[in-house]
C-alpha cells in the first residue's frame, strides 16, 4: 500500500492547482491523508481525482472543509497499520508523550501546523509532519511525504517537492 501525506497546503493563496511534482508522488498512490489547513475544499476535491482523501480540520480551514467532512481527528487501519491524523500536535518539548496519551494505540501518528518536518519514533510511536509543500516557510525546500505498507512494515519518507 502507498499512502501520500500533505499538509499545510494553503489553498487558494499558496495551492492555486496541485503542483506539478506533488502530482507526480500521487500518481499511482492508493490513498492521500491530509493533516489540515487545505483552507478550501477545491483542495481536497482535487485530490481525489488522485486517490481517496483522509483530512482532518486545521486552524484555517473554514466551514466548506468541515462541510466536506474533515474531522478534528482521523484513526485508520491502513493494511495492519493503526494510523492516526490530527492538525496541531501542539509545542514540540512534550510531543511524543502528548501524542502518545491522544492516540494511545496509534502506530503512527500523523499531524501538520507548523510547516516543519518532523519524524520520530518513542516509544514504540512514531510521530511524523510531512511539512508543507507550498509554504516552506523557513525549510530549504517543500516537502510532503510517502508511506509505503507492505509485510507488517511502514516505511515512512519525506519527499522534497520544491
Amino acid at each position: 500500500m502507498r499512502v501520500a501525506v500533505l499538509s499545510d497546503t494553503h489553498g487558494p493563496r499558496r495551492w492555486k492547482r496541485c503542483p506539478v511534482e506533488v502530482a507526480r508522488q500521487l500518481d499511482g498512490v492508493d490513498l492521500i491523508l491530509h493533516a489540515g489547513d487545505a483552507c478550501t475544499a477545491e483542495v481536497l476535491d482535487e485530490l481525489t481525482g488522485f486517490a481517496p482523501v483522509h483530512a482532518v480540520l486545521g486552524n484555517n480551514d473554514g466551514a466548506d472543509v468541515v462541510a466536506w467532512g474533515a474531522p478534528e481527528t482521523v484513526q485508520l487501519d491502513l493494511a495492519g497499520a493503526r494510523v492516526a491524523m490530527v492538525h496541531d500536535s501542539g509545542p514540540k518539548a512534550g510531543r511524543p508523550a502528548r501524542l502518545r496519551r491522544l492516540f494511545p494505540d496509534a502506530d503512527l501518528v500523523i499531524f501538520g501546523h507548523s510547516h516543519i518536518p518532523w519524524d520520530h519514533t518513542e516509544a514504540g510511536q512514531r510521530s511524523f509532519n510531512p511539512g508543507s509543500p507550498t509554504d516552506r516557510r523557513r525549510q530549504p525546500r517543500g516537502t510532503m511525504g510517502l508511506i509505503r505498507i507492505a509485510d507488517d512494515q511502514v516505511a515512512v519518507d519525506l519527499v522534497a517537492v520544491t
